[in-house]
């Protein structure tokens, strides 16, 4: 199905299918991700099943994804054919393991790596290697949970165990926490902004209620409203003064700061 969906629309339908926050993270990210012509290297931490990736590859850039998981790797590498985003590549790797490729140290120019570190107990050490990898100069995006969020069903309500089984090991992050790991991490804040607002949440909500039923009952009926939180989440969730879901982090590596 899934596959299908992006043969016939293309990258768009990577944005739809399962967790129903990534357009979101997206669209964040679309807007400070500008198109490049000078195939800049771009790295996903974490990558999923792509998306990001091949929205990457889409904007000019020469995109590396990296997931421990070997089905979505081969998920991801089957939807960037269907996009014909040949500059989009998938290696798996236990990202709790990315010190150990020193070929990808200081090799680029932008980093991406979104809902990952509230899975990883030693967050402080993947920031630092996220940093290693980075050119000076270079630009790393990050989301995560927003502390402060209301949870959306039970499951995050926690609890959080300090065992990586998957699931998260932390509810989440404020912003001096992010603020504090990119001080350990040699790397400057230059923004830190929210994204997944009231509308999105509750969208969600009803997709996880409807998919205990059927996985396809839920999508089908969320779909009709997935337009609704780009066009007006943002008011909404100011005026019912709603936490978003994701803290969302723009930094930089500046360029005194040794390889």
């Amino acid at each position: 199905m899934k596959s299908i969906l992006v043969k016939l629309f293309g990258f768009p339908a990577t944005l739809i299918h399962g967790d129903t926050l990534v357009l979101d993270r997206w669209l964040w990210l679309k807007k400070r991700l500008p198109p490049t012509s000078t195939a800049e290297k771009l790295i996903d931490v974490g990558c999923g099943t792509g998306a990001f990736t091949i929205g990457a590859a889409i904007q000019g850039y020469e995109a590396l994804g990296l997931s421990w998981d070997e089905r979505n790797q081969s998920v991801a590498s089957q939807r960037s054919l269907l996009c014909r985003t040949t500059s989009a590549k998938f290696e798996v790797l236990d990202v709790r393991q990315l010190d150990c490729r020193q070929d990808l140290i200081s090799s680029f120019d932008v980093a991406i790596c979104f809902e990952v570190i509230e899975h990883i107990i030693d967050d402080q050490k993947l920031m630092i290697d996220i940093a290693r990898c980075l050119k000076k100069s270079g630009k790393l995006f990050l989301t995560t949970p927003n502390y402060h969020y209301k949870p959306i069903t039970a499951m995050d309500k926690g609890p959080f165990l300090q065992i990586e089984t998957g699931w998260h090991v932390r509810k989440g992050y404020t912003t001096q926490d992010l603020i504090n790991l990119c001080l350990q991490s040699g790397l400057v804040v230059d923004s830190v902004s929210f994204c997944s607002g009231f509308l999105s949440q509750k969208i969600t909500f009803i997709m996880r209620t409807l998919s205990k039923i059927h996985p396809l009952i839920g999508w089908g009926f969320i779909l009709p409203l997935r337009i609704l939180p780009p066009l007006v989440d943002s008011r909404l969730t100011k005026l019912m003064r709603w936490p978003e879901f994701s803290i969302c982090l723009e930094a930089h590596k500046p360029n005194d700061i040794d390889d």
